[in-house]
């Protein structure tokens, strides 16, 4: 009798975690207001101004000789519709804003 009942609450414990993992949402990044994006101006927007609305990248690195910021806000479900939304700013050797690529999989940006 013993045996079964603890067979019974293990069945019904794996069964809660398996669901719960099923049903999970993984967060990746951070929200960011991406209103402001198409306002940068190429040559004139500093890393100091894009810090100050947008706060600190996710990732940084070089590409091409550039100095890179990446920020990303990734909302990824297992079940229902899924989030994405990246900028990519690349800097000038002054600091200032050379261009820039903004993504989004949603037309109001992740919730």
């Amino acid at each position: 009798m013993k045996v079964a009942l603890v067979r019974r609450v293990r069945s019904t414990f794996l069964f809660a975690a398996t669901a719960s993992c099923l049903a999970a949402c993984v967060t990746i990044g951070q929200p960011f207001p991406s209103q402001g994006v198409p306002k940068f101006g190429i040559g004139t927007t500093t890393q100091a101004d894009i810090q100050k609305s947008y706060g600190s990248p996710f990732r940084t690195g070089v590409d091409g000789g550039d100095v890179t910021w990446t920020y990303v806000d990734y909302k990824l479900r297992m079940f229902g519709q899924q989030c994405t939304q990246d900028l990519v700013i690349h800097f000038n050797a002054n600091g200032t804003v050379k261009s820039f690529a903004y993504n989004t999989s949603s037309d109001t940006g992740c919730k």
